[in-house]
């Protein structure tokens, strides 16, 4: 889809150094797919659960020695 939009001339240089894209079109496309992914992972949160019983480093050496 065509669209016109004012992007401000620094922020676009710094997307385009920031992803290693090669066009402005690039920049723009991977900007959004990063924002999207961040705010879906974000939007999951609420399903995770909480647990609250981590092994300790020592408990996990132990483990680890034992096999």
């Amino acid at each position: 889809m065509k669209t016109t939009v004012d992007i401000p001339d620094d922020l676009l240089a710094d997307a385009i150094r920031y992803t290693g894209a090669k066009t402005k079109r690039d920049a723009v496309v991977f900007a959004l797919e990063d924002y999207n992914r961040r705010q879906h992972m974000a939007s999951m949160t609420k399903y995770l659960g909480t647990f609250d019983k981590f092994a300790t480093l020592t408990e996990l050496n132990e483990s680890r020695a034992s096999r």
